[in-house]
């Protein structure tokens, strides 16, 4: 066996590999093609989080209120240009 018929017949056998997959990947578009309301997703992947051990606890974001923060904040807006420019 040549290197030619060699790569042709795995050539074959990976198109034969993508038509399977492609028939597959339609086959599971119809499945999902059903319409799920977002608040049935969200309970699902709060159930999932919950399941897995997360808190889901909101954060608020915090600014850092250090005097250096204050301090570049200030010379910044009196200078009129960004900190890091």
């Amino acid at each position: 066996m040549t290197d030619d018929d060699r790569l042709t017949g795995q050539v074959k056998a990976l198109l034969a590999d993508l038509r399977g997959l492609k028939l597959e990947v339609r086959r599971l578009r119809d499945r999902v093609r059903a319409d799920v309301p977002e608040a049935h997703v969200v309970a699902i992947a709060a159930a999932v989080a919950a399941y897995l051990g997360e808190d889901g606890s909101r954060r608020q974001p915090r600014l850092p209120a250090s005097p250096v923060w204050s301090a570049n904040t200030r010379r910044a807006q009196h200078a009129h240009h960004p900190l890091y420019s």
